[in-house]
C-alpha cells in the first residue's frame, strides 16, 4: 500500500468535504462546534465548562473578545440562556487583512439543570474573557408539622 503526503491545506479541504457529506447525510452538523466552519459564516460559538457543589452550579463560558454589556443571561425553570454577540474586528476597511480565523457573531448557549436554582441569588462575573455564572440550588422544602384545628364548638 502506497502512503500519500497531503499538504495541510488539501488535509483540512478533505476533512471539510467529509464533514459536509457527513452533515447532509445526517441533516444536522458533525457537531456544534464544527471545526470544519467557515469564519465569513460569523458563526461563533464560545466553550463552556458546567460544574456542581453540595451549595449549587457554576458554569464557566469562555467569550473573549464580548464586552460584559453585551451578554445577557436569562433563567427559564431550570435552563440557563446564555447570548450575546462578538464582533468582528475585520470590518473596518483601514487595513488589508491577509488571514482571519478569530469567529464572531451572535450566540446563544442553554444548559439544562438537573435541578432547581434559586433565581433571586444567582450571580455572574466576567474577568479576563470568561463568564462566571454561579447558581446555587434552591432550598427543598422539608417536612413541617401542621397543626389540625379543630372547627366545631
Amino acid at each position: 500500500m502506497a502512503r500519500v503526503l497531503l499538504p495541510a491545506r488539501q488535509l483540512a479541504s478533505t476533512f471539510e468535504d467529509l464533514a459536509k457529506e457527513f452533515e447532509s447525510m445526517f441533516g444536522r452538523p458533525v457537531s456544534s462546534t464544527s471545526v470544519f466552519e467557515k469564519n465569513e459564516n460569523g458563526r461563533f460559538v464560545p466553550t463552556l465548562d458546567i460544574s456542581e457543589t453540595a451549595e449549587g452550579y457554576e458554569v464557566s463560558v469562555d467569550i473573549p473578545g464580548v464586552k460584559p454589556e453585551d451578554v445577557k443571561l436569562e433563567i427559564h425553570e431550570n435552563q440557563l440562556v446564555i447570548s450575546g454577540k462578538r464582533e468582528s474586528c475585520c470590518s473596518k476597511k483601514e487595513k488589508n487583512y491577509h488571514r482571519v480565523e478569530r469567529t464572531f457573531g451572535e450566540f446563544q448557549r442553554a444548559v439544562l439543570l438537573p435541578s432547581a436554582v434559586d433565581q433571586d441569588k444567582i450571580e455572574a462575573t466576567y474577568d479576563a474573557g470568561v463568564l462566571h455564572v454561579n447558581l446555587p440550588k434552591a432550598v427543598k422544602n422539608g417536612a413541617r408539622k401542621i397543626e389540625v384545628k379543630s372547627v366545631s364548638k
